[in-house]
């Protein structure tokens, strides 16, 4: 609400200075947005922090108290007094809640005071900077967000005789004119709006010629502004249509020359005024037509660029993936080959440029250089396959996940899918998971299982996924889609389609009237927490990583707890902090601040633990006589080769049921120590849960509390999918390990569907800015990169988990592998003439089995990578051309170009989580390759 008093002069001169520098004086009271829009404009100003949304009160009080004394004193010319708290109350409570109707009759009670206190030349203006949404929302163009009142009152009438009228819509590009020729202050210089001609045809029966040269005499001094503006312009810039402009600027000569001769003899020239009010008119909506046709020229060769530079990302995504995995191939070749022919074919670029005298072009020499990188990959593929295979091969990808990415590439050209893709997305994922489980059955992988066949000195020749009933997958599949069809009940319904309603459990519990209600969403809120944290510990102990003393282990038993009890704690708080009694008002505020960021820095402290101490395993040790078995092949010395180390590990684990000699430090008086080791099997998973853990609790205190629902659901829904996925993942040991792109697919998919029903659209208004407040209610000052990377995890969290996340769809099958003890197989005899027998009950391998071919465990991890960036790849270049092709669509600012910057950033934030995830693991498998060397080196001894 912004409400302006000005008083206004009889002297027309006083229309060509700015109030400043005629010497108005210009009081100011209010947002402080203002202190940098307009520094040392005011003579006298009183600025109160404006960010907090939360804080109803603080402007317009600050504003009551400087208001009336301001005007009662005079000392003044044009007063501005900026109300935010029915704009922060829409933020906070929405439209219809009772804080509303409070803040809307303390507004009536201001205008009544101000009413009284006016004098004969001063003029009320009361308007609203922009409207509001059902939800209390605004920043897009619907109709209830750009609509917005303006109210003009003075003592003295404006018009005399003129009739009341009902209220208009006015535009507000004729606002600004409009006003300023009002309060006798100069149109701003950069200004292509047209003033308002109602405000001159109320009075047109009453004085007919009077009324036309008013509205005459305000259109010239508009016209010349806007002359001016477009003759600096021009002269700036060269994207003005030549013709058009002068065409424009002659029709302005002759409309200006007609006016000058009619000021000279006004009588009976009606007509002749009528006459010049047209070209007058046409002039003003012509500049205004020939900037905004300049303003929205777009730049083809930058977007065919940046479309060709994502198009050469993508397919090098798809052909590095395909050959990653194969024999013999190098990674260093695959880094500096295209580094060399991509900065070869940008040189020959720039050289041709600079010759011709072109400008260059950073866009368009990055696309270059893409495409020059991409041509060692084409010769390869057309060398290595185009002989041998069929072209079809280079294409990897199963024919139903390919029509699947068709059908997505192709959606985003549409604006109505775009618009329902909320509705879509969860329909995608549900077929994709039902085609999922028939083709587990149509490749027979929901059989009983079969003999396996054991090759020697350990290794199973290829062991399948486990395979189980169809009721099994049928459950995990039904279970899956529950949790989807559930999690689409929070939804936020976008404003193309008003009969839509948006769901009421995404508002804060602040928002709330019903105390009991509010108690009760309280409580479920509190019990998805401790769910939340169930489910967790009780995977960890399942696998028995919970019973390890390792810190980050620890972490989980008591920080985890803490957390949970500091988010429920602060979510109390802030869903009662305006009914707390006023002796414990500021003893809430302190703990509203404390408590957020205690949990954030509980996470951070996690995962600094995890980093160091990745290695989540329960170590055992025992004395005695030594065994007669050796636990080791000998050696005559260290081992002097990664392939002797990735050979003792994996016996190591066999032959003792993971027994290991570790600190073997002999002692005379005692045998040697042994050193039993458990849970090696699940480490790497263990570790990345633990870390998704740690790093949902801060994403989820930036959320509504009745959103932790759906975190809920994202964790139940992932570990379906994983065991689903895992029943169709083949476990080739000693080889290649592959994630299909079946599952990456899904994966990818159900970020987006989270996205969703966590309450979010790819649009500005959408936004939770909210967020930029929790641990921070007083605002964060000058500061401006903390309140971004706020809102950005609330916007992005379920990119960031699922990208990081995303290595699980690998280890997860060997997680998977058995859910009970297996025989254990002796290798008997020298390796010529090796013969198996069963020996003892011994744990599966699981992930161990990742040990036994480091090599094809890292290509493994990039090739995931890789698929995963594709997939995503695909639709940020299907948003891109999509917002390129339909430039002059009419929903391209409404659609198109906000859904291309949401996926834009998204797709940075998924590789950022993509990096870490991939970090992580590589940070486990360092340690755990560290660990054993000690313990090799120790039995060497």
């Amino acid at each position: 609400m912004l409400d302006c008093c000005a008083r206004t002069g009889e002297e027309k001169e006083t229309r060509a200075l700015h109030a400043a520098s005629a010497g108005r004086r210009v009081v100011f009271m209010g947002d402080d947005t203002w202190k940098d829009l307009f520094p040392g404009a005011f003579s006298q100003a009183f600025f109160f922090p404006s960010f907090n949304v939360r804080d109803l009160h603080t402007v317009d009080n600050g504003i009551l108290e400087h208001l009336y004394p301001t005007m009662d004193s005079g000392k003044w010319d044009m007063l501005i007094a900026h109300f935010l708290g029915v704009d922060h109350c829409g933020h906070k409570y929405g439209p219809h809640h009772p804080e509303m109707a409070k803040k809307l009759s303390q507004m009536d009670q201001v205008i009544q005071g101000l009413v009284e206190r006016l004098e004969n030349d001063t003029l009320l203006v009361v308007i609203g900077d922009h409207g509001m949404t059902m939800t209390g929302d605004h920043g897009g163009d619907s109709e209830l967000e750009i609509s917005a009142a303006l109210f003009l009152y003075s003592p003295k009438a404006l018009f005399p005789g003129a009739p009341p009228e009902e209220p208009e819509i006015v535009p507000q590009i004729s606002l600004v004119p409009t006003l300023a020729l009002l309060l006798g202050l100069p149109i701003p210089f950069g200004n292509i709006g047209e003033v308002m001609a109602e405000l001159f045809s109320e009075v047109e029966d009453a004085q007919p010629h009077s009324s036309a040269l008013a509205q005459a005499s305000a259109l010239h001094l508009n016209a010349q502004q806007v002359s001016r503006f477009l003759h600096a312009y021009s002269a700036a810039s060269q994207d003005l249509q030549i013709t058009e402009l002068h065409r424009l600027q002659n029709l302005f000569s002759n409309a200006s020359a007609d006016y000058q001769r009619l000021l000279q003899s006004p009588q009976g020239a009606e007509a002749a005024l009528q006459t010049v009010i047209t070209e007058l008119q046409q002039f003003l909506r012509g500049v205004r037509a020939l900037c905004i046709q300049s303003w929205a020229r777009f730049s083809l060769g930058r977007m065919a660029g940046g479309a060709a530079l994502m198009a050469a990302a993508c397919f090098l995504c798809l052909l590095v993936s395909q050959w990653v995995t194969s024999p013999g191939f190098c990674f260093r070749p695959f880094l500096l080959i295209p580094m060399a022919c991509g900065l070869a074919g940008t040189i020959v670029c720039a050289g041709l440029l600079t010759t011709t005298g072109l400008k260059l072009d950073p866009v368009v020499l990055g696309a270059v250089a893409a495409v020059g990188s991409l041509l060692p990959f084409l010769w390869k593929a057309w060398a290595g396959w185009g002989s041998k295979r069929p072209l079809a091969a280079l294409l990897p990808i199963p024919g139903p996940v390919l029509l699947f990415l068709l059908i997505r590439f192709a959606a985003f050209f549409s604006d109505s899918f775009v618009v329902a893709e909320a509705r879509a997305t969860p329909f995608l994922l549900g077929s994709l998971i039902l085609l999922l489980i028939a083709q587990l059955h149509w490749e027979g992988k929901l059989l009983p299982p079969k003999l396996l066949t054991m090759p020697r000195l350990c290794f199973p020749a290829s062991t399948g996924p486990p395979r189980h009933s169809g009721t099994y997958a049928l459950g995990l599949g039904v279970g899956l889609l529950l949790c989807i069809r559930l999690a689409g009940l929070f939804h936020r319904c976008p404003e193309e389609t008003p009969a839509c309603r948006s769901s009421p459990w995404l508002s804060p519990l602040a928002s709330m009237v019903g105390g009991r209600a509010k108690n009760l969403w309280y409580g479920a809120c509190v019990g998805a927490l401790v769910a939340l944290l169930a489910v967790v510990r009780l995977w960890l102990r399942r696998y028995s990583n919970l019973k390890s003393p390792e810190p980050s282990v620890l972490f989980v038993r008591w920080g985890l707890p803490l957390m949970v009890l500091g988010t429920a704690a602060y979510w109390a708080l802030a869903s009662g902090a305006d009914e707390a009694p006023p002796r414990l008002r500021a003893l809430v505020a302190g703990a509203s601040v404390v408590l957020p960021r205690a949990v954030a820095v509980l996470a951070a402290s996690g995962l600094m633990l995890l980093l160091w101490r990745p290695v989540t395993v329960l170590v055992k040790a025992t004395t005695g006589a030594p065994r007669t078995r050796t636990v080791l092949t000998p050696f005559s010395g260290p081992p002097t080769s990664q392939a002797d180390l990735d050979y003792v590990v994996p016996q190591i684990y066999r032959h003792m049921q993971e027994e290991f000699r570790g600190r073997l430090e002999r002692t005379r008086s005692r045998g040697p120590l042994t050193v039993a080791a458990y849970q090696l099997g699940s480490v790497y998973s263990a570790a990345m849960v633990t870390a998704l853990t740690l790093l949902a609790f801060p994403l989820l205190l930036l959320h509504a509390e009745r959103v932790s629902l759906v975190f809920l659901l994202l964790f139940l829904q992932s570990f379906l999918l994983l065991h689903l996925l895992a029943a169709g993942i083949p476990i080739t040991t000693p080889g290649p390990f592959t994630v299909p792109w079946q599952a990456v697919s899904a994966w990818a998919l159900m970020a987006t569907q989270t996205f969703y029903s966590m309450g979010h659209q790819p649009v500005f208004p959408a936004i939770h800015w909210h967020a930029a407040f929790v641990g921070f209610p007083e605002g964060h000052g000058s500061s401006t990169w903390l309140p971004a990377l706020l809102v950005g995890a609330n916007t992005f969290a379920s990119h960031l988990l699922f990208a990081v996340g995303c290595p699980l769809l690998l280890l997860w099958p060997f997680l998977c592998e058995s859910q009970g003890p297996r025989k254990r197989w002796q290798s008997l005899g020298n390796e010529a003439e090796a013969r198996v027998r069963p020996e003892e009950e011994e744990e599966p391998l699981m992930e161990m089995r990742l040990r036994d071919a480091p090599h094809h465990f890292n290509a493994a991890l990039l090739q995931l990578g890789l698929k995963y960036l594709f997939v995503l790849g695909i639709q940020i270049l299907a948003c891109a051309l999509a917002a390129s092709i339909l430039r002059r669509h009419l929903m391209v600012w409404k659609v198109f170009a906000p859904k291309f910057i949401f996926e834009a950033v998204g797709f940075i934030v998924s590789s950022v989580g993509l990096f870490l995830g991939i970090a992580l693991v590589m940070r486990v498998d360092g340690a755990v390759s560290s660990w054993f060397r000690q313990l090799v080196l120790a039995q060497q001894r």
